[in-house]
């Protein structure tokens, strides 16, 4: 790779706008990729001397957004990171939602991903090195009433992450399932979050989009560290070992 560049998805706001901010240190060429073009161009600007950045405006829900995201990661790239972290999520009673909205949202959270990763793998192994972050959540690793299917693209992105590590190991690629807790970004400024209360948590329940990704590049840089999954911040740590080790306890043996 003569020159190192990023793919990042999300990248409009929130934890993938953080992402470009602190690969641009890293990278020569960030292909940012949002449905938001105007957000795109001041993160250009913003970036400008630091690094080059592309604006591909595309929606990962639809067959033509991704057809493009790969065509400009072909011209642009290869990519050297790769950053899944496009998404949303709804909330409420399954039983109740707009199936549409369902359908999307695995449309962005795992097609989308799966294909982003077949298309920079290649690459990335020709090359013998490279990164993949796939953003999850720790909704991903215990239950969560109300938010169902999100909950499952996020234990999808998982498991996915977990295998594929086990299929490019010794082979200089690192992958990693980073998955957050409670974080400070627009997905609850949605509609499908209007009446969400974020005051209902305690504010130490909370991390910052900063904080988040943080920790994601230390533990890039610390390749002894576990990064499947990646749960940043000891109290959500505390969380999901306990819902893990309840799940562990629940199992039984049948005869």
């Amino acid at each position: 790779m003569e020159r190192t560049c990023a793919l990042v998805t999300g990248a409009s706001s929130g934890i993938g706008e953080e992402y470009c901010r602190e690969l641009a240190s890293r990278c020569d060429r960030i292909i940012a990729v949002a449905r938001r073009g105007d957000r795109l161009e001041q993160l250009a600007q913003a970036l400008q001397g630091q690094c080059e950045v592309v604006p591909v405006v595309a929606d990962l829900g639809t067959v033509e957004g991704v057809a493009r995201t790969i065509e400009a990661l072909r011209q642009q790239g290869p990519v050297s990171y790769l950053v899944n972290n496009a998404g949303f999520s709804t909330l409420g009673p399954f039983a109740r939602s707009d199936i549409e909205d369902e359908l999307a949202m695995i449309r962005v959270h795992v097609d989308a991903s799966v294909q982003l990763c077949r298309a920079a793998l290649p690459f990335m192994l020709e090359a013998g090195q490279g990164f993949v972050i796939n953003v999850a959540s720790i909704g991903g690793l215990l239950p969560m009433r109300n938010t169902a299917v999100y909950g499952a693209c996020k234990a999808f992105l998982n498991s996915f992450s977990a295998s594929l590590q086990e299929e490019v190991a010794g082979k200089g690629i690192l992958v990693q399932c980073l998955c957050p807790g409670f974080t400070h970004t627009e997905i609850h400024h949605t509609e499908h979050f209007a009446g969400f209360d974020k005051t209902r948590f305690p504010e130490e329940m909370w991390m910052t989009v900063e904080e988040v990704v943080a920790i994601s590049l230390q533990a890039l840089d610390t390749p002894d560290l576990p990064q499947v999954p990646l749960v940043p911040g000891e109290m959500n740590v505390g969380v999901v070992r306990n819902a893990l080790q309840q799940q562990v306890d629940s199992i039984r043996s049948i005869q």
